[in-house]
Formats: structure tokens, C-alpha cells, sequence
């Protein structure tokens, strides 16, 4: 399974972005899918996961009603909608899809065993 992320860039505080990642390799539709970021100097941290389902968790105060991830299995493809984009965000984001992971298990980035190469996304004040 390979994972392409893209869609990062430079825009500023209070614009919008919608980062993709698309699958191959495998029907990602089997697959549970997330997203998470890393800032300079921090760690990975998790965004949003989406289940097989098509429901959806976060647990990142500060993204919940901005960040809407979603996915199209006909497109094999993963989306994350950024909305409301703060300095804060500023990160590396990368996308990942483990085959199966529950609650919160799907936070932890070690769960995950497929990985996009990451994308940039910078937001200016």
C-alpha cells in the first residue's frame, strides 16, 4: 500500500486548504485512514482518523470544528479540509492507514503501518 499526500502550501491566517492522500496498491476502503502533523521541534501528533465506517474522531481541541476529514473509496482517496487556518497549524502533515485499529489506538501513530511522504502546509499571520 503507497500513499500519496499532497495539497500543503502557503496561505494565510483564517484561509483554507484540502489536503489529499491518495492510495494504491490496495482498495483503501479496507482500510482505517488518519492524519497527523508535526510541527518544527515538536512531535507527530494525531489530527483526525476515519474508520471503514466513514465515522470520523479527533481529539485535538484546537482543530475540532476547523478540520474535517473525509474519504472517497471510489477515488481511493483520503481528504483533510482545513478550514479557519491559524499560525498553530503550521506543520508538516502526513497521512496513514493501518487495516484495523479501535478508539483510542487510532490516535497512537505506531498503529499505523503505511505512510504518505508528507505534505507542507505553512499558514502566515
Amino acid at each position: 500500500v503507497q500513499l500519496q499526500a499532497s495539497g500543503g502550501g502557503l496561505v494565510q491566517a483564517g484561509g483554507s486548504l484540502r489536503l489529499s492522500c491518495e492510495v494504491s496498491g490496495r482498495p483503501f476502503g479496507g482500510y482505517v485512514g488518519g492524519w497527523f502533523r508535526q510541527a518544527p521541534g515538536k512531535e507527530r501528533e494525531f489530527v483526525a482518523a476515519i474508520f471503514i465506517s466513514g465515522s470520523t474522531r479527533t481529539n485535538v481541541d484546537s482543530v475540532k470544528g476547523r478540520f474535517t476529514i473525509s474519504r472517497d473509496n471510489a477515488k481511493n482517496t483520503m481528504y483533510l479540509q482545513m478550514t479557519s487556518l491559524k499560525p498553530e497549524d503550521t506543520a508538516v502533515y502526513y497521512c496513514a492507514a493501518v487495516s484495523y485499529c479501535s478508539g483510542y489506538n487510532c490516535y497512537d501513530s505506531g498503529r499505523y503501518d503505511y505512510w504518505g511522504q508528507g505534505t507542507q502546509v505553512t499558514v502566515s499571520s
